[in-house]
């Protein structure tokens, strides 16, 4: 009951900035009962023979993980079944769009305890499934209680995470102690968790799910939907900056405008990481000197079969800004220069695997914590560029564009690291099932 009242204290005072962004950004409008009151879907207990899953996704990222695990639980799996929570309202979107048609997506309640105890008698899951690191105190122990185990897939603990965490590890040891498995995704996030848990010796490594997620193939319907709607040409150049945060749009922008002349066949697409920046970087393009075109101006939605109707080839800008959700993964496929952002402020970067999945030139800023052992691989195998500032930015795309031997052997060098890497989906469902096993 003291986590409860810390919980609501916590909430009273963010009050004012919650109440801001619902009224500025549509942010924390939905799901209110879900999340208060654990009031999600309510489902009859699994029929004899099948085994339920509750999978729990933060938001997009996490989300976008859990791909590769359903398909692999659809190929290998066919007796078990699935619901998925997320936390923001992006995650859910996407959830929807992925899952929604067939299993049940909800927001995840807030760790009070009545929410997370009616939320668990509503689902009546044979298993709890947190992705990444969620450790909500009030759910593990509640599912506990009930009988549920918990497992982390492709847990992962940066160097921030760990600090924080150690500081608090008396509080949170009841929490490690009730955590059936911890399924690593590197050698240093197994280290932490180990040092963090009672019980080391519910810690494993599986090599990250972000490998076994990430596409390869350049002629995969959504890329080739996605470049014939841009009007993109064999011919084309094109540096995507995608996952952006502020400054780092204006930056690829700058980029572009050194370089557009020289290379007329350069072409800028710019994906920002949040939604809520859609129009502020798109007040950025207005005050440039280029003409510039919304994604969500291009014809249709990706997924709605209005490609067939384009001409083999199209006139469209130079610069494009992709204001959608969910497409950043296919939209890596039509680059073969890539800057992932959110590496160069405080966020610690974003998933670089997907544009070294499809051989693209990688490039990512100094910060990168949250992918330390990704990034090192990378690095090692001389397979990315670490740029730190604009005027790197424009310099790597530069030696990209005039040595085109130099680009293709950074992409060749990401897609074979990719390639040497899958199988954690494989790993991970094992360790499932042999704690399903231990637990009946």
């Amino acid at each position: 009951m003291i986590l409860n009242l810390v919980y609501i204290l916590a909430l009273a005072a963010a009050f004012p900035f919650l109440f801001y962004r619902a009224a500025r950004h549509k942010k924390y409008r939905d799901g209110w009962g879900q999340k208060f009151l654990g009031l999600v879907p309510k489902l009859a207990p699994p029929e004899a023979g099948r085994t339920r899953l509750w999978l729990h996704a933060v938001s997009v990222g996490e989300v976008n993980l859990l791909k590769p695990i359903v398909a692999e639980i659809d190929r290998t799996r066919p007796d078990w079944e699935f619901a998925v929570s997320t936390t923001s309202k992006t995650g859910y979107e996407l959830a929807q769009k992925l899952f929604g048609a067939r299993a049940p997506v909800f927001y995840c309640p807030l760790d009070f305890t009545w929410a997370v105890k009616r939320a668990l008698k509503r689902l009546e899951p044979d298993l709890l499934v947190l992705v990444e690191l969620e450790l909500w105190p009030n759910l593990v122990a509640a599912a506990k209680r009930r009988g549920t185990p918990v497992v982390i897939v492709n847990g992962r603990m940066g160097d921030g995470s760990f600090r924080a965490y150690r500081r608090v590890k008396r509080f949170l040891a009841p929490t490690f102690r009730r955590i059936d498995l911890v399924v690593a995704q590197d050698d240093l996030a197994a280290g932490y968790f180990k040092s963090l848990s009672p019980n080391p010796e519910r810690v494993a490594v599986s090599g990250s799910i972000k490998f076994d997620g990430v596409a390869t193939d350049r002629g995969n319907p959504a890329t080739a939907a996605l470049a014939k709607l841009a009007g993109i040409r064999a011919t084309d150049a094109v540096f995507l900056c995608g996952s952006s945060q502020d400054p780092e749009e204006l930056a690829a922008l700058e980029t572009y405008r050194r370089l557009y002349r020289e290379f007329p066949n350069l072409k800028l697409i710019v994906v920002p990481r949040h939604k809520e920046r859609f129009e502020e970087v798109a007040k950025t393009l207005d005050a440039s000197e280029f003409a510039w075109t919304r994604r969500s101006t291009l014809k249709a939605p990706l997924d709605s079969g209005a490609f067939a109707n384009l001409p083999p080839e199209r006139d469209a800008s130079r610069v494009i800004l992709v204001d959608a959700i969910g497409e950043l993964g296919a939209w890596w496929g039509t680059a073969q220069i890539a800057f992932v952002g959110g590496s160069w402020g405080s966020r610690g970067g974003q998933n670089m695997l997907e544009p070294a999945g499809y051989g693209a030139a990688v490039s990512f800023g100094p910060n990168t914590r949250n992918f330390k052992t990704i990034v090192e691989s990378l690095l090692r195998e001389d397979a990315a560029k670490v740029v730190a500032d604009v005027d790197e930015m424009a310099a790597f795309v530069r030696k990209c564009l005039e040595e085109p031997e130099y680009r293709d052997r950074l992409g060749a060098a990401a897609k074979a690291l990719v390639l040497r890497n899958s199988g954690a989906v494989v790993r991970t469902l094992d360790a499932l099932e042999k704690v399903l096993v231990k637990s009946a």
